[in-house]
């Protein structure tokens, strides 16, 4: 099977859904991404990011009811599908490996701690 790469914002993206324990839609997802690592996306960055993970395989969604609180408008939810779990330990494994494969000395060279990383 091809390999799917995904950008930093459909990874970021990835990773917010799977941390989710409910499914969410694009304002919480927004939320989060600012909140956990400090950068602000538009919602329709993060809209358009959830459906192309979603035609990818790696998000389903779901429509919800309508909501007085939203003016009689559906929320469109997202959940992580075993295609997207797998995408994410794809990522993670690969991280490690390059990570792994960085020389000890060269980080402290630098005035690094591996520890801080």
């Amino acid at each position: 099977m091809k390999k799917t790469v995904l950008g930093e914002l459909e990874e970021l993206v990835l990773l917010v859904v799977a941390s989710s324990l409910e499914e969410v839609y694009g304002v919480p997802v927004m939320e989060q991404l600012r909140e956990q690592i400090g950068r602000d996306f538009t919602i329709s960055a993060v809209q358009t990011t959830l459906y192309r993970l979603e035609e990818k395989g790696f998000l389903s969604s779901s429509v919800s009811g309508a909501t007085a609180e939203r003016g009689g408008r559906r929320k469109h939810l997202f959940a992580l599908t075993a295609a997207g779990g797998q995408a994410l330990l794809d990522i993670q494994q690969m991280r490690n490996r390059l990570w792994q494969s960085i020389p000890q000395n060269k980080l402290q060279q630098l005035g690094l701690s591996t520890h801080s990383l």
